[in-house]
């Protein structure tokens, strides 16, 4: 017994290691997925995450989806990586494909499953074998077994973009690319000579604070992840910073 256990987990990380995705040994869940167009990539403009259009880019690279409640979690879902694989149909391939939750998948088998996965066409694609990817869109709904993993961004920092419509009173920022859990359960800001506030999510990875008295920057914000744990991103928004303008950090959770 012991000998086919350590087998069957070997086989498992083989799997894991031609496929150059991160790999869970944890138990796999069932749920559904559909796609939408195009057929190759991201088909949508961020969605309500308000990752606009870095979905199409690097590292997202349209391996996203929106997901139903489940997963979408009210926006507090959005960040957070999970493998999909499909075993049901003949163009499966069975290996899984690693993807980012970016948008909410409103009604129909969105809200008829337990989990459900609204793929890019690109992402629903890369679960087929090779040369099948439009033999398995074309069955538009599928059965899918699915696992939340840790998020991989291979050494890219916390960004911050603050919104066009941020002012010397008022700050929201687009909080991207946390690795691990990928989602933020709460935010805070630190000014310049002054404690903690909590940020307001204003929607999906967008945080907003609003001051009676002119912000005192640099700001410094502190993120809390998914299953709690602290990160402190020390004087990101600097002096002089502008609404419109994107902020890099040197952390993230690895």
């Amino acid at each position: 017994m012991a000998s086919s256990s350590f087998a069957a987990l070997a086989a498992l990380a083989m799997s894991c290691l031609l496929i150059l995705l991160p790999c869970s040994v944890s138990g796999w869940s069932h749920g559904g997925a559909t796609w939408y167009v195009p057929p190759e990539g991201a088909g949508t403009d961020g969605g309500a995450c308000g990752y606009q259009h870095d979905v199409e880019r690097p590292p997202f690279s349209a391996m996203i989806t929106a997901g139903g409640p489940s997963i979408f979690k009210n926006g507090k879902g959005c960040g957070a990586c999970y493998q999909v694989r499909c075993t049901g149909n003949a163009a499966c391939s069975g290996f899984p494909v690693t993807v980012v939750v970016t948008d909410e998948c409103r009604g129909g088998p969105c809200l008829a499953e337990a989990a459900h996965f609204d793929l890019s066409g690109k992402a629903f694609g890369a679960m087929a074998k090779l040369g099948q990817a439009d033999n398995l869109r074309k069955a538009g709904s599928i059965r899918v077994h699915y696992n939340r993993v840790p998020c991989n961004w291979h050494g890219l920092d916390i960004v911050f973009k603050v919104d066009a419509c941020s002012n010397p009173n008022y700050l929201a920022v687009l909080i991207e690319y946390e690795a691990g859990d990928g989602d933020l359960s709460a935010v805070e800001l630190q000014q310049r000579d002054i404690g903690w506030a909590s940020m307001q999510e204003l929607s999906g990875a967008v945080w907003k604070y609003s001051s009676r008295s002119t912000l005192q920057a640099p700001i410094s914000i502190r993120l809390t992840s998914g299953s709690g744990k602290q990160l402190i991103a020390s004087n990101v928004i600097p002096s002089g910073w502008q609404a419109g303008r994107t902020y890099r950090s040197i952390v993230n959770y690895y």
